[in-house]
């Protein structure tokens, strides 16, 4: 299945490149170019793409702002932010508007490509160092509150537990590796705890186990 991508850069060089860049690929299209955040709102409903890459600096509406209006729109879409700036700030406030992936616009063709790939199957491209980013920003707002009993009723012990670990960063395999269990069993875990807490992706559970307090970043 060809991935359909939306690219939404104020940049036109980065808007070409890119394009370039994954039309190359067999399975990746590039389906329309948005030249800022309320052209790429407007680009989703109207191409309705697989994936939006998404900049984070742009005029009339930033990308973190219109990753926001696009997830509240409903719309079956994934976006992964690109940026120059390899700063916490950003890939806290992208994760919490519903981004499911932060690249680097310095990453290479293969990255670019495979982040697509990642993002478009459904999984969500939280690398280890994203995941120390986000640690950080949670330890500079301060210690989270203590995780409730209505926050996280509707989860099992062992989906609380892979939970836990989907927000250490590790994947499937990593958590399967870990609990000594088969991996399809844990992919059966992160659905379920998907659907129970009515979270898009892996990353979103990430966030959510780190604002719920279920897990805390170290000293805190």
């Amino acid at each position: 299945m060809t991935v359909r991508v939306l690219i939404a850069d104020d940049q036109m060089m980065v808007r070409q490149g890119f394009t370039v860049l994954l039309n190359a690929e067999p399975d990746i299209e590039v389906v329309g170019q948005a030249v800022d955040g309320a052209d790429a709102v407007a680009k989703v409903t109207e191409l309705a793409p697989d994936v939006v890459l998404m900049d984070i600096r742009m005029p009339e509406l930033s990308g973190i702002e219109a990753t926001r209006r696009v997830m509240e729109s409903g719309a079956p879409v994934k976006v992964l932010v690109l940026t120059t700036f390899d700063l916490d700030e950003y890939v806290y406030e992208a994760l919490r508007a519903g981004a499911s992936g932060f690249l680097l616009k310095d990453a290479s063709a293969d990255q670019l490509a495979e982040a697509v790939r990642v993002v478009a199957a459904g999984d969500a491209l939280l690398a280890p160092g994203i995941t120390r980013r986000l640690i950080h920003e949670f330890a500079r707002l301060g210690a989270p509150r203590a995780p409730t009993k209505t926050t996280l009723a509707g989860l099992t012990e062992r989906e609380t537990e892979v939970l836990a670990l989907i927000a250490q960063g590790l994947s499937n395999a990593e958590i399967a590796e870990r609990l000594v269990v088969a991996e399809q069993t844990v992919k059966t875990h992160v659905g379920r705890i998907l659907v129970k807490l009515g979270l898009r992706d892996r990353t979103q559970a990430a966030v959510f186990a780190y604002e719920s307090g279920l897990v805390r970043p170290a000293g805190y």
